[in-house]
């Protein structure tokens, strides 16, 4: 009965590991058909500089030149809503196969104070929710090659961060309760708007000099070295933790035709949602695009487009919707009435609705 049950197993385990073989072939074959490059470049708009040095990293790691002892770790900076934490979950989506559970968001700006360290890792023994675990430790205990993203963590506490700078350095944790958590084979993502200003003016001041705004710009490494580099000690206040990060990667704010292609996606999503919803076909003028453009703001980045869209174009709509003059199948079509006058043009984007 022993050697039956010994066959059995020992069959199990060599179709266990012939399966693992198959599987990870198949991957690397999607991967080789369908490599990050063109995933991010589909989600993101712009920021190829920030796509390809991301890309170079997560392919270091995946085939096996890395440095096994660490995890791999990322500093992203630049202005909100440019980019930074859709980058962090397409890796994340990219990885694993089931990303709500492999992507883990921190908000670094609930870790202020310095007793809220025990938040983070966990409780001593003796202390209030010593049972419970941190947040980082219990997400890492459930899946420790999870993509942590960390947002905005120049406001954490420095012991908060003496915390990361050990498990950046050793690839492991301790948590409250002595329990040593690896973490390896984690993908941790640091977000940070610490001279997010200084970047914005540099890619600006990049574009003017080039031949149009459309320029294709790259971060130099005179800027990273003697302007980005002293920002980052001052905010981090030592070295050996931003020796420790692999890639900082920067986002630069869009240039016209990146504003003109999100403004455009966005308009695109409304209306496969107005038809989806609500049975109605939207159509725009080309000018209604420019003047949606020209309300970006560079220090909010795309969420200033959504803002102006939904302000502008979404509120008209659901006006119209609760007075009911839209009907079922109608065809709305936005339009400027004076699109050399911008700041009235605003106020004069009128709707045309027909029935088809």
């Amino acid at each position: 009965m022993y050697s039956k049950n010994s066959t059995i197993s020992q069959l199990l385990d060599g179709a266990k590991k012939q399966f693992a073989i198959k599987e990870q072939a198949r991957e690397r074959e999607e991967r080789q058909r369908y490599p990050l490059e063109q995933r991010l470049r589909e989600k993101l708009v712009g920021q190829e500089q920030a796509i390809r040095t991301v890309s170079s990293a997560i392919r270091r790691k995946e085939n096996g030149w890395h440095d096994e002892d660490h995890p791999l770790v990322f500093l992203f900076l630049g202005s909100s809503g440019i980019g930074k934490t859709e980058m962090a979950k397409q890796v994340a989506a990219y990885l694993h196969k089931d990303a709500s559970k492999a992507f883990i968001r921190i908000d670094m700006s609930e870790y202020q104070e310095k007793h809220e360290v025990a938040k983070f890792i966990g409780a001593p023994p003796g202390y209030v929710g010593h049972e419970s675990g941190g947040q980082l430790t219990r997400a890492l205990k459930e899946c420790p090659n999870a993509v942590v993203l960390f947002d905005e963590t120049e406001k954490a506490h420095p012991d908060v961060l003496t915390a990361l700078l050990q498990v950046f350095d050793e690839g492991r944790l301790t948590d409250g309760q002595g329990n040593t958590v690896d973490c390896k084979n984690a993908v941790f993502i640091m977000t940070s708007n610490a001279g997010s200003q200084v970047i914005a003016e540099y890619a600006q001041s990049l574009r003017s000099n080039g031949d149009n705004a459309d320029s294709k710009i790259e971060v130099s490494r005179d800027f990273k070295e003697k302007v980005m580099r002293p920002m980052l000690r001052k905010h981090f206040l030592r070295d050996e933790f931003l020796g420790r990060i692999n890639e900082i990667v920067y986002f630069l704010p869009f240039s016209t035709s990146e504003l003109t292609q999100l403004v455009q996606r966005n308009m695109e999503a409304w209306k496969e949602k107005a038809k989806r919803r609500h049975s109605i076909n939207l159509t725009w003028d080309r000018e209604v695009i420019d003047l949606i453009v020209d309300g970006y703001d560079v220090y909010y980045g795309a969420r200033s487009i959504t803002y102006e869209i939904e302000r502008r174009i979404i509120s008209q709509l659901a006006l119209a919707d609760e007075q009911d003059l839209l009907s079922k199948d109608c065809h709305v079509h936005f339009k400027v009435s004076h699109p050399s006058v911008k700041d009235e043009a605003w106020r004069k984007i009128p709707t045309q609705s027909v029935n088809d």
